[in-house]
């Protein structure tokens, strides 16, 4: 029997970790690129591409374009969604993973404003526009690989490798930016912060390396719907628009718990390491605290974590502020944590809570189309809210408070309204129950991947 388990037990690893390096790896390649931009535009771009304004407005200009990046996404979204669900994840998981890192690459090589002037700005959001079309497609169909080949009773964890690539992309990316703020100020605007962008260039390859490994899939055209986003939109009309609410409070509350929590520690006088460190111990309880969080969904079910997880963080961002304010490492250091750790509550659990939402048909269409369009509502507009808010309030936060709460109302509410699917058969996701058993409108392919061992890698 221990002879017979052993080669069990490597099949099972071996399939895991393929199935992370997929989704997972690519995913953390995707958010270090958006990471080392939007931590680029809260300590540098102000000065590089916008130097005519001061230095808080021109951070409110450089977060702006940040969030340029986000109106591309859903239009992302659908397009990769629409191929996605027709021909197969595996050509746009590595074509979304090439756009996204030969734009980061470049923006490493752009020439300044006190070089070529206001076409210094004007290239930086082109390419940001890039880079957001290529991210719209990435997120969901990386979540949909994990999803789509994990044991039934482990969707939410696997379906997690996603946000945990959000954790480790995160992680790395603060890390290499702690790095480079060590130098001297000038060496880090003339060239230093060009490096990140030219790694992240440069680590993609490793991503599209996985990607291209993947099994070869099937093409969907037999059975898919000729526009697979208005067959989503006929028969789920009302999770489409609930998916959107997630996901636009989701994001909202990420970007202000990391975006601009850089500014704002800086804002409160700590340097700009001392504001890195921070961001790096959170990015470190998030990455842990995810799959906890995803796994807790697969036993409790995923609108009890989203919910309570979602309200405790809403209620705390309250304390996050004073325990910034006093300038006590310690005690700001415990803020960022706690925000990050309960940021992970609702980011565990929605790959496979908005994925299990629809039919595998219209599945990569729906999930893109509705959580880019939530993160183009939220996360492309979170940053210069905020900091919009901490200048009409005269620095006082409570403004942001208010607006992190009001968020976190709208992805609570939304969150409860969508089905609980925890329970549900891979072969019933997004289907109405049918008198008997069965589902009302499934498909073929679905009852074939119901017959599917778990944890084996899908065709699709």
């Amino acid at each position: 029997m221990t002879q017979t388990a052993r080669p069990d037990l490597r099949a099972q690893v071996a399939t895991v970790t393929r199935t992370f390096f997929v989704s997972g790896f690519g995913t953390a390649l995707e958010f270090y690129d958006f990471i080392i931009y939007g931590l680029a535009a809260a300590l540098v771009f102000p000065t590089l591409f916008f130097p005519s304004f001061d230095h808080t407005v021109g951070t409110l200009v450089a977060f702006a374009a940040f969030g340029i990046g986000f109106v591309a996404r859903p239009l992302g979204g659908i397009v990769f969604g629409h191929f996605g669900d027709r021909i197969g994840r595996k050509a746009m998981l590595v074509l979304t993973l090439l756009i996204m890192g030969t734009s980061t690459f470049l923006i490493g090589c752009l020439p300044v404003y006190g070089t070529v002037g206001i076409a210094a700005p004007v290239m930086l959001v082109a390419l940001r526009l890039v880079q957001g079309f290529a991210a719209g497609g990435e997120w969901g169909g990386a979540s949909l690989f994990g999803i789509e080949n994990a044991p039934e009773d482990r969707r939410g964890l696997w379906g997690s490798f996603t946000s945990v690539g959000i954790g480790i992309g995160s992680l790395f990316g603060t890390g290499v930016f702690t790095l480079i703020s060590l130098l001297p100020k000038n060496q880090l605007t003339d060239w230093a912060w060009r490096v990140p962008f030219w790694l992240g260039g440069l680590l993609v390859l490793v991503g599209i390396v996985a990607r291209s490994r993947m099994p070869q899939e099937e093409r969907r055209t037999d059975h898919a719907p000729r526009v697979p986003i208005l067959e989503a939109v006929r028969r789920h009309p009302r999770h489409m628009l609930l998916a959107i609410g997630v996901a636009f409070g989701y994001n909202t509350l990420a970007y202000i718990g990391t975006i601009f929590t850089v500014t704002y520690a800086e804002e409160r006088g700590y340097d700009s390491t001392e504001s890195l460190l921070l961001q790096v111990a959170g990015s470190v309880a998030f990455t842990i605290a995810v799959p906890v969080m995803a796994h807790l969904s697969d036993r409790f079910g995923r609108k009890r974590v989203v919910v309570l997880g979602t309200i405790a963080y809403g209620a705390f961002f309250f304390a996050y502020f004073p325990m910034v304010d006093g300038h006590v490492m310690v005690s700001a250091t415990v803020a960022y944590v706690l925000v990050n750790v309960l940021m992970a509550a609702p980011q565990g659990c929605i790959p496979a809570f908005l994925g299990e939402q629809f039919s595998s048909a219209t599945r990569y269409s729906s999930i893109s189309a509705t959580y880019q369009t939530g993160a183009a509502l939220g996360g492309g507009t979170a940053a210069s809210i905020a900091t919009a808010l901490l200048l009409a309030f005269d620095g006082d936060p409570i403004g942001v408070g208010l607006y992190s709460a009001a968020a976190a109302t709208v992805l609570a509410l939304c969150a409860w309204g969508l089905r609980e699917t925890f329970k549900v058969p891979t072969a019933e996701l997004g289907e109405r129950p049918a008198k008997g058993g069965g589902t009302a409108h499934g498909t073929a392919a679905e009852a074939a991947g119901a017959a599917r061992p778990a944890g084996t890698v899908a065709s699709d």
